[in-house]
């Protein structure tokens, strides 16, 4: 029995040791974990302040210079309207005077001389972009009863920005062209560049006149104002049925209109040929009677006994 209780003393003293030594092993990897994990967040620190001031300073004011520019975008207004008014030339007169209160102009005018109950008109209006809804509105409420509107836009931003550069590289060149023609020594070097120089400037003068158009269509919205009578028929081009039946009713519409023509010319001539289809015939009476008449042959035989 006093075997026995030493053995189990000496076992148990050995666990308690092995368990010392299994969590002494274990506290230094413990307390190395934070040390690495603050010496690798410390690394990208440590870089920065191993880099000289003066470079440091300069990546500090390049990211504060960095600005983002929004580019102004050139976008093109076209509307097309269609009103219905009691009185087509005052409702004319009341669109160009709210036009030109807005700071716009009338490009162009169409007017039909029919009855007043049918008469129409259309005028193109040049709107600035700023006052082009509130035109807009105020045409469409005040005219009269408005029948059709569309309205489309166009963005050409790119088309003005690549026909600025090639304007200025043309320029460029030409004044590059015109500096060579002053260095040139013979009578072939001249007329050679002087030829060059001429189509460099027709080429100068054509993109200047793509940017005058695209900056007055981009300055200033177009509006295409249609007013008719009360009575005027307005053709509906949604409603126009298309394929064979589209085809068939322009036909017969194309029929009707020659038809209308031909008869237009039928009445027209009609007076004339009823005064002169009588002298004409009396002409040709007069000239049948005074033509000689042909003399009988006369027979071989008789020729011979005589």
């Amino acid at each position: 029995m006093a075997l026995t209780a030493a053995c189990a003393a000496l076992f148990l003293a050995g666990c308690s040791g092995g368990a010392g030594s299994t969590a002494s092993d274990s506290a230094p990897a413990q307390a190395l974990a934070p040390a690495r994990e603050s010496a690798a967040g410390s690394e990208p620190e440590a870089a920065d302040q191993a880099m000289p001031k003066p470079q440091r300073q300069a990546n500090e004011n390049l990211a504060s210079n960095v600005q983002v520019v929004q580019q102004e975008r050139k976008v093109i207004y076209t509307a097309s309207m269609t009103v219905r008014a009691k009185d087509v030339p005052a409702a004319a007169l009341q669109a160009k005077q709210v036009v030109v209160a807005a700071g716009g102009h009338l490009a162009k005018e169409e007017s039909t001389s029919a009855e007043r109950t049918r008469a129409s008109a259309l005028l193109e209006f040049k709107i600035p972009p700023a006052r082009y809804p509130e035109v807009l509105g105020s045409l469409g409420k005040d005219l009269g009863k408005q029948l059709r509107l569309e309205q489309g836009t166009q963005d050409v931003t790119l088309q003005v920005a690549d026909v600025d550069s090639r304007l200025k590289s043309a320029q460029q060149a030409l004044d590059s062209l015109r500096v060579l023609l002053k260095k040139a020594d013979t009578i072939g070097q001249v007329l050679q560049v002087e030829r060059e120089i001429a189509g460099r400037e027709a080429d100068l003068e054509s993109l200047q006149a793509q940017q005058k158009e695209l900056a007055g269509q981009v300055g200033m919205a177009t509006l295409t104002l249609r007013l008719v009578g009360p009575t005027a028929v307005v053709p509906d081009s949604s409603q126009e049925p298309a394929g064979f039946l589209g085809g068939l009713k322009s036909g017969w519409d194309s029929l009707v209109a020659f038809l209308k023509v031909l008869l237009t010319v039928l009445g027209t001539v009609l007076p004339w040929l009823i005064v002169v289809a009588p002298v004409t015939v009396l002409v040709i009476v007069l000239l049948r009677r005074r033509r000689p008449r042909p003399q009988p042959a006369v027979p071989a035989a008789e020729t011979q006994a005589s």
